[in-house]
């Protein structure tokens, strides 16, 4: 009788060195769970889905001085609370926000139901003291029509969870104060429970903020949270829910946070590259905050996806629940990219060439290997390293045939400068057959 071999553990100092990375994955050493992670099949639609709208959106909307307002002005928890009462945003459209993601190319979206303040954004009967849509100001349950503007859209749903509430003076001492920081846990509890039982299938559970008294890391203070027991009641009523690793529990993928630039081999795991379309300042809306350039956001895209990567990139809406107009507009250019180079992003697999910083990667789907070229001078110094499988033919995605030479000693191809692209030339290869990856190591970060 076979049993399942153990994943092999690897600290995070060894990614680094093994990938030469610019990753840097939140909350490695997750509790394991025998039972609890999906397995590659049930996590293929998500894989195969590529790209998703985050949205932060909240009573800090109103302030614009982003989502950690409460926490780095100081501002007591009964003054803050008062904003629940002026948030009744005018223009809010949940259906907008949903067409808007579907055509920037997205398939997926997470939507903040509570951030750190504690402000619950649908109908919550286990919010501390009422603090919620529905009990103040906008008398709405806004996860409720988020999710169903999502389902109309054909988009999957996402739900984005922070156990951790400024409001508890048990968070921030949470040994010396336990009966209060059990009251925060009891809440974290009962409020995930109804996000996972109120609103049908979710297909996706977003944690953020499991640590205590702003020290150590989710995975340091499984202690109180117990990740294990609250990830297997998620699980008992959304058995195919994707959970990421903030809550202290392994998760399902890992995430990389941030706006800097991505760089290394391809990640040998389910991975998830999270940053805004802003300046990275906040992740809650501020007054004219700088958007990325159409450059900078379908470059981060390509380096992403040609490393086994999806991308989940952030809109911040205002305290109407309007997305910035410029925003909308860039949003809008990436979805006319993917439109045209999506079959070399949707359903693909980052290979089989190991990505060249700056100059090259590769995404692959069966007998299809997609070339991607960010800076076609240095590419024409390279050769592509050997295949065993033959190239039928090459051609620029959705245009003509080029030339290419394969030998023993490597692939070139031979790309006329009329047909190159400012930002990213693709290359179409045809196979003799289909591509097929070597099966890699399941692998567990410890992030010692």
């Amino acid at each position: 009788m076979s049993t399942k071999k153990k994943p092999r553990e690897m600290t995070g100092a060894e990614l680094k060195s093994m990938l030469k990375s610019s990753i840097n994955f939140k909350s490695l050493g997750g509790l394991k769970v025998p039972g609890l992670k999906l397995s590659e099949e049930d996590m293929a639609w998500w894989r195969d889905a590529k790209f998703g709208m985050f949205i932060h959106w909240g009573l800090y909307s109103i302030l614009g001085r982003g989502e950690w307002v409460m926490h780095a002005e100081k501002i007591p928890a009964e003054e803050y609370a008062k904003l629940a009462d002026e948030f009744k945003p005018q223009k809010f459209d949940a259906n907008e926000w949903a067409s808007i993601a579907k055509e920037a190319g997205m398939k997926y979206m997470v939507m903040v139901a509570k951030h750190h303040d504690g402000f619950a954004l649908w109908d919550s009967p286990g919010s501390y003291n009422k603090f919620n849509s529905m009990a103040t100001g906008a008398k709405r349950d806004f996860i409720k029509e988020y999710v169903e503007a999502c389902r109309n859209a054909g988009l999957r749903v996402g739900l984005y969870y922070s156990p951790m509430d400024w409001r508890f003076p048990g968070y921030f001492h949470p040994k010396e104060l336990l009966d209060n920081a059990l009251l925060m846990k009891k809440q974290c509890y009962d409020q995930v429970e109804e996000l996972m039982t109120q609103y049908g299938k979710i297909d996706i559970l977003w944690y953020d903020g499991g640590w205590l008294a702003h020290k150590g890391d989710d995975t340091t203070s499984a202690w109180l949270w117990e990740p294990d027991k609250l990830n297997k009641m998620v699980k008992s009523h959304n058995p195919k829910v994707v959970v990421n690793p903030r809550s202290g529990w392994e998760g399902d993928f890992y995430c990389d946070e941030g706006s800097h630039e991505i760089t290394g081999k391809i990640i040998p795991v389910p991975w998830e590259k999270n940053l805004c379309i802003g300046s990275g300042t906040s992740w809650g809306w501020i007054p004219d905050d700088p958007i990325m350039t159409q450059k900078e956001a379908i470059t981060m895209l390509v380096n992403v996806f040609v490393r086994d990567g999806n991308v989940l990139l952030n809109v911040g809406p205002d305290k109407d629940g309007v997305i910035p107009e410029e925003a909308v507009h860039r949003l809008k250019e990436i979805g006319k990219w993917m439109n045209k180079n999506g079959e070399s992003v949707y359903g693909t697999r980052g290979g089989p060439f190991e990505p060249v910083d700056r100059v090259y990667g590769s995404t692959y789907n069966k007998n299809i290997i997609y070339l991607h070229i960010l800076d076609m001078d240095e590419f024409r110094k390279l050769k592509l390293p050997a295949m065993e499988t033959n190239i039928v033919k090459c051609t620029v995605l959705g245009g003509s045939e080029v030339g290419f030479n394969q030998s023993a000693e490597g692939i070139t191809i031979d790309i006329p400068q009329e047909l190159t692209s400012p930002i990213d030339t693709i290359i179409k290869m045809e196979l003799d057959k289909e591509f097929s990856k070597k099966p890699g190591e399941d692998i567990y970060f410890t992030g010692r």
